[in-house]
């Protein structure tokens, strides 16, 4: 190890400087287009309420015109005043996650958000290749880079599904994460750009590193569907109870059946990448330290998220485990991959605190 360390290329410093300077600059236009995500779902809001007010000058109409007898017709046509917001949002947007009404589906701030993350992805995307030209190997040897790379990872998943489904009422949730990302990467873990610790200087960093930074960010992505998961059941309940829609915007988001399919083909996806991200993991061990398992502090949490991961699939298949209880175990999944990637790097002493803190 000693003998390569000698060997390795000089940092070059000038590279790494704008490779700072380039994810400064992709930070600052993912707010910008977190910005306009937002105020897309607020003129999204008035373009709702004027269909709303539509809908019940038409009913009001069918009223007057048939007299009480059309009462229960209309009614059931419906599905009563107190589920209107439902029917309403269902003929904005499928299941399938098509919007159907031409004046949501032509949505300008979501156009110029969309196109101002294209940008920022490829700031974001030169500033990680940058990084890796200037210390000569793959930029993810420490905390700074992995969560670099896992914020270029979440954008660039985002923007290709762009072209498969209308994700837009995504967009704040995604450009928002990807922005504190980069901002707890840069504020809470900076690292200059320099060589990997002679621990880390292994071909495996390619496979294991790599595959473990894809998994994360699928998860990241699959957390923000449960998230929107629950915020929309709660809505719905509210609703079918006759309460008001203190969440109008939501409108614009599928059904919370549709996110939980979603965020399960994710999650599935995600699940064989981590067994994945273990194995490789133990293979490497077994060549660094002559041993496939130790229980260092990093492997005991890896193999609790694989657990994690392993009991939601098996009780959303076999078990029933829909709706809330499922998302909600999609989201402690989440929250272990977090705790796994700060408080175990931080605080734990193992064979993994390499993690250029």
């Amino acid at each position: 190890m000693g003998s390569n360390a000698g060997a390795l290329e000089p940092i070059n410093e000038t590279l790494g400087m704008y490779s700072q300077l380039f994810m400064l600059l992709a930070a600052m236009v993912y707010v910008v287009v977190f910005v306009f995500f937002a105020l897309d779902l607020a003129k999204s809001n008035k373009a709702i309420a004027a269909m709303d007010a539509a809908a019940l000058k038409e009913d009001e109409k069918m009223l007057v015109g048939a007299g009480a007898g059309a009462v229960s017709k209309v009614g059931r046509g419906r599905r009563g005043d107190e589920e209107r917001p439902d029917h309403i949002s269902q003929d904005i947007v499928s299941d399938k996650m098509i919007y159907t009404k031409l004046s949501v589906n032509n949505r300008p701030m979501a156009r110029i958000a969309v196109a101002l993350m294209w940008l920022a992805m490829l700031l974001h995307g030169f500033a990680v290749v940058s990084r890796a030209f200037a210390a000569h190997r793959v930029p993810w040897g420490n905390m700074y880079e992995f969560m670099t790379t896992g914020a270029l990872v979440v954008s660039v998943v985002y923007l290709v599904a762009l072209f498969f489904k209308d994700l837009r009422f995504m967009g704040s949730f995604i450009s928002g994460l990807i922005t504190l990302m980069l901002c707890s990467a840069t504020i809470g873990f900076p690292t200059p750009v320099g060589h990997l610790v002679p621990a880390l200087q292994s071909p495996w960093i390619v496979i294991h590193v790599s595959i473990a930074v894809i998994a994360s960010s699928l998860f990241a992505i699959s957390f923000a569907m449960s998230v929107l998961q629950l915020i929309q059941h709660s809505r719905m309940k509210r609703i079918a109870a006759g309460q008001k829609d203190n969440l109008p915007f939501m409108r614009l988001v599928p059904g919370a059946g549709a996110l939980e399919n979603f965020a399960y083909r994710i999650n599935t996806i995600s699940f064989i990448l981590w067994t994945f991200t273990v194995i490789a993991g133990a293979i490497w061990a077994e060549a660094a330290w002559g041993r496939y398992w130790g229980w260092d502090p990093k492997e005991v949490w890896s193999f609790v998220i694989w657990v994690v991961y392993a009991g939601y699939l098996h009780a959303r298949a076999t078990g029933g485990w829909t709706g809330p209880r499922s998302a909600w175990l999609s989201i402690i999944g989440f929250l272990c991959v977090v705790f796994n990637f700060t408080i175990v790097n931080i605080f734990f002493n193992g064979l993994h605190s390499y993690a250029g803190v």
